[in-house]
């Protein structure tokens, strides 16, 4: 069993741009720092359908603009730090694109979609006149399993000794084998280093949403939210507001913006939706920092209860289902619910939510993180004043771990060739 600073470092950490993109420039990097050097001949990235989908449109940070998985492993290789984990392309700059550019234009970047693999994979092999070198990356986007030299391994997850006494099993693994409630009671064990970890999560997010609030970005749904609700903006119906910053923050994100998120469960798009909106009720509630921490430790549970039941990537949108259901569950709790008007919160977003659809990485992600947080304030709303759906009712069960386990079989089962689907789409737009 993991303790709640064990899964807060694991599940709740910064990223810099999306995290398909990011996890194609980690592994790169890591490959290139084994073989030595940056002059690479050869730069080929296989990567999952999911990887694959959800880095074709989105926003690269510090290039500009610039969109892809192959700008992405191109800067991998040019200035990519694997010490920086997600944020492994913070140290970008023009003469980096410069020389990225020019990599991608002599036809040495090759992203390989393997329509066999399914959620977090990539595998980035370079090769140069010094020999060659790969990296794998599976399940998180972080987490690297093997890193080979001259086709011999230098390094292997399962040589390494596992620090939480859990037989090498990962956060996620553990969390899809317990109780939702045995779950979420790690939240009574939170120390100030705890609180202080989640409260940066919300300082953080912010201040991308100010950056998508100031600047011509992505869809500037944000902006244009806050612009039509005019006096309602700061009104106790929070919904617009969280709407908008929210909006704003993937807004930013989604164009590339040069700034982090506090991600959660391996999204950053999910930590926009779990934190901002309970950030905003605690604010608009005047509740301690203690209760607002406690609120967004039980929303980033939720989250990756969700999470790691449906797969780290999915067809459906976790944004929306996965974390705005965590959203929705924090705020209960923040504002004075019980446990069990949580669990029907976490319900009524599911019973919404459940089919919206992940076509990719890309601008039009801020309307469903914008979607996936006005709803679960919505459905804290309705669980506060006792509404709730009555007993069972399609995907709906008897608990949440049996509601959870039906959306994940639409998401898993029901929806398993969507996303062949729209990578076909997306690939018959370059042939």
């Amino acid at each position: 069993m993991f303790t709640i600073k064990e899964f807060l470092n694991e599940e709740v950490k910064p990223a810099l741009g999306c995290t398909e993109p990011g996890a194609v420039a980690l592994g790169v990097a890591r490959a290139v720092e084994e073989l030595g050097e940056t002059q690479i001949d050869v730069l080929e990235v296989t990567v999952s359908d999911s990887i694959y989908k959800n880095g074709m449109y989105v926003g690269i940070p510090g290039t500009g603009g610039l969109k892809g998985n192959d700008i992405a492993a191109a800067l991998g290789a040019i200035c990519g730090r694997s010490e920086y984990g997600l944020e492994v392309l913070k140290d970008c700059n023009k003469e980096n694109l410069e020389k990225a550019g020019k990599m991608i234009e002599s036809n040495k970047v090759y992203i390989i979609p393997d329509m066999d693999r399914h959620g977090v994979y990539v595998e980035a092999s370079v090769k140069s006149s010094k020999g060659s070198a790969t990296c794998i990356i599976e399940k998180e986007h972080s987490n690297i399993t093997r890193v080979t030299k001259d086709n011999k391994i230098v390094f292997s997850a399962d040589d390494t000794d596992n620090s939480n006494g859990n037989s090498g099993r990962s956060i996620p693994d553990q969390v899809l084998k317990m109780n939702y409630r045995e779950l979420v009671s790690l939240v009574e064990h939170m120390d100030e280093e705890d609180i202080d970890h989640v409260l940066q999560g919300v300082a953080m997010n912010y201040r991308i949403a100010e950056f998508g609030f100031e600047n011509n970005v992505g869809l500037n749904l944000g902006s244009t939210i806050k612009e039509i609700a005019g006096d309602q903006y700061e009104s106790d119906d929070l919904s617009a507001k969280i709407k908008s910053v929210c909006a704003a923050a993937s807004d930013a994100r989604m164009d590339g913006a040069p700034l982090p998120v506090m991600s959660s469960a391996g999204s950053g798009n999910h930590g926009i939706t779990a934190i901002i909106p309970v950030a905003i009720a605690g604010e608009h509630y005047k509740r301690s920092k203690e209760d607002i921490a406690h609120a967004l430790a039980l929303s980033h549970l939720t989250t990756s209860f969700i999470k790691s039941r449906m797969g780290r990537l999915s067809p459906v949108c976790g944004c929306a289902v996965a974390a705005g259901a965590g959203s929705a569950a924090g705020m209960v709790h923040l504002i004075g619910g019980d446990i069990d008007q949580s669990v029907k919160a976490v319900e009524i977003v599911i019973g919404n939510l459940v089919g919206m659809l992940c076509d990719g990485a890309k601008e039009t992600c801020s309307l469903k993180v914008s979607t996936g947080a006005s709803e679960a304030y919505y459905a804290a709303m309705l669980a506060l004043k006792g509404q709730h759906l009555s007993g069972c009712q399609g995907v709906i069960d008897a608990t949440i771990e049996k509601t959870v386990e039906n959306a994940a079989r639409v998401n898993v089962e029901g929806m398993k060739d969507v996303d062949s689907i729209i990578i076909d789409i997306i690939r018959k737009r370059f042939n």
